[in-house]
């Protein structure tokens, strides 16, 4: 388990001195706090990744530093106090705590609660990978780094002519294309109005990434124009 951070905030030392053997035991990293305030200097000075907050303190109080933790960081925060009303819960929760807990409390449900609340934290701040080179058309990737072509994830290979054809109307969803235009911009060079290149080139790319070649999804030709991705 990797170890996390928590950061204790209480102005009851004997709760503090409790929670501290039961989260060592567990293996996490504590830091302590006695009142809002004292744990706003903490929070600037080091990374915490889950915060047990009590309402009921000196100088700041649990809300008021629940609710400027929040105008800044987003991790977990799991509020106590001696306070059980509907009301007293509804005011932490709605202040950006994530879960709330009164006093007393046993130890080992508290316990799970951090378990269960740093889960969901490390699940939803996984880094997903970049999709700057990528180019979608529905069920249709471009890589244009990689240069990897998929549809619906299966890998379809194109050769290299084939690529700049797909990957220029895809990026130019929309735009329609004359085949002069396509020529003279993948191949580099002047076109001549004989040559079939373009069209047999866009007809090999159907085959590789349409269902139906004949009724195509993603390469439309616009009749009399050239050709466009929608």
């Amino acid at each position: 388990m990797a170890e996390h951070t928590i950061l204790l905030v209480d102005d009851e030392k004997d709760i503090i001195d409790l929670l501290e053997i039961y989260l060592k035991n567990e293996g996490y990293r504590l830091l302590r706090a006695s009142n809002g305030l004292e744990a706003l200097s903490v929070l600037q000075k080091e990374h915490v990744d889950l915060i047990v907050l009590d309402i009921m303190m000196p100088k700041m109080d649990g809300i008021e530093a629940c609710l400027k933790i929040r105008e800044q960081q987003n991790m977990p925060i799991i509020m106590l106090s001696a306070k059980s009303q509907d009301m007293d819960k509804i005011l932490g929760l709605s202040t950006g705590a994530d879960d709330y807990m009164s006093k007393p409390f046993n130890p080992l449900e508290l316990m799970a609660r951090i378990k269960s609340q740093l889960r969901r934290y490390t699940r939803l701040n996984v880094p997903q990978p970049s999709k700057e080179h990528e180019i979608e058309v529905d069920e249709l990737t471009i890589n244009t780094l990689s240069h990897e072509v998929k549809v619906d994830g299966r890998e379809v290979k194109l050769t290299p002519r084939e690529f700049a054809i797909l990957e220029l109307l895809a990026r130019s969803r929309g735009t329609v294309f004359s085949i002069e235009k396509l020529y003279e911009s993948v191949w580099k060079e002047a076109y001549f109005d004989s040559d079939n290149t373009v069209m047999v080139h866009i007809r090999k790319i159907r085959e590789k990434i349409e269902d139906n070649p004949r009724k195509p999804k993603f390469i439309k030709t616009v009749w009399g124009v050239g050709y466009k991705v929608e």
